[in-house]
């Protein structure tokens, strides 16, 4: 019997980039852990060896999530932010960002970019969005900048000219030092008017450099790139824009709903909101 990945993977025929079910993917591997269906093989086995380095991985993803709740809450209300550019978008995990941000602002308007063809067989569900707003996909890769920037689908649906939350939540771990991250991430930024927000979570070895050096081993040896940063490394990121309190800090302790957690360093990820002056 065919799981529903593989079921979508022969149903997915449009795509312009075929779905690799032998090499592991990133949204495939948070799928896994968030308790999804939609990965492969590859994917649970590169999963499972990163679960074998870092027990807790799996909470972790779910951290991740909940910042994207958080900030989403935060961004569409107390900063009014009504357009969002989400890279590195994942495989659809209700809430999504478009659905949180407007329970706040029905009018917000979402743009999701992902390269992962799984991803964009679940566009449709991206795209359910409000009657006020809208929500929308493009399947782009983030080491273009430029083609996300100029593709029609973001030019019909955001306004550069008004203000834009762009997120990037676990995904800049997937370039490394070579593609210059650091210039990847400006061209976006520079490219949104003052007033604009950026938020980013990226994974760390600063808590527990061992079994982060173990579990980035496993993803490299299973032909994927992973590279934590530390928090100076994360804080290029954010140059010349002012930090959201309570500035970059364990993904746990970014405005937490019910208090601080009694462990922030539990989950290896840096997180920040910024604003452009």
């Amino acid at each position: 019997m065919r799981d529903g990945s593989e079921a979508m993977a022969t149903q997915q025929q449009t795509s312009s980039s075929p779905i690799d079910n032998g090499m592991p993917h990133s949204a495939r591997i948070y799928d896994y852990w968030l308790g999804g269906k939609d990965n492969f093989a590859a994917d649970r086995a590169v999963a499972e060896a990163l679960m074998t380095a870092i027990p807790t991985v799996r909470s972790m993803a779910a951290e991740n999530r909940h910042f994207v709740h958080r900030a989403a809450r935060y961004l569409a209300g107390k900063a009014g932010v009504r357009q969002f550019l989400d890279i590195g978008t994942g495989i659809p995990t209700r809430p999504n960002l478009h659905e949180v941000a407007q329970q706040v602002a029905p009018e917000t308007r979402v743009v999701y970019v992902d390269n992962d063809p799984i991803v964009l067989a679940h566009a449709r569900a991206l795209m359910i969005s409000s009657e006020q707003g809208r929500s929308e996909y493009i399947h782009a890769d983030m080491r273009q900048p430029e083609m996300i920037l100029n593709h029609r689908t973001l030019r019909e649906v955001l306004d550069l000219d008004q203000p834009v939350a762009l997120t990037m939540i676990a995904i800049l771990m997937l370039l490394k030092d070579a593609d210059d991250p650091w210039r990847k991430v400006r061209v976006l930024m520079d490219a949104l008017p003052s007033g604009s927000y950026v938020a980013i979570t990226h994974p760390t070895g600063d808590f527990n450099p061992e079994a982060v050096k173990t579990a980035v081993a496993s993803a490299v040896d299973s032909g994927m790139t992973l590279v934590p940063r530390s928090r100076d490394e994360v804080a290029r990121f954010f140059e010349g824009w002012e930090l959201v309190e309570p500035g970059i800090v364990p993904v746990m302790a970014w405005q937490p709903d019910d208090g601080e957690p009694a462990d922030p360093h539990a989950a290896y990820y840096w997180a920040g909101v910024a604003r452009k002056p």
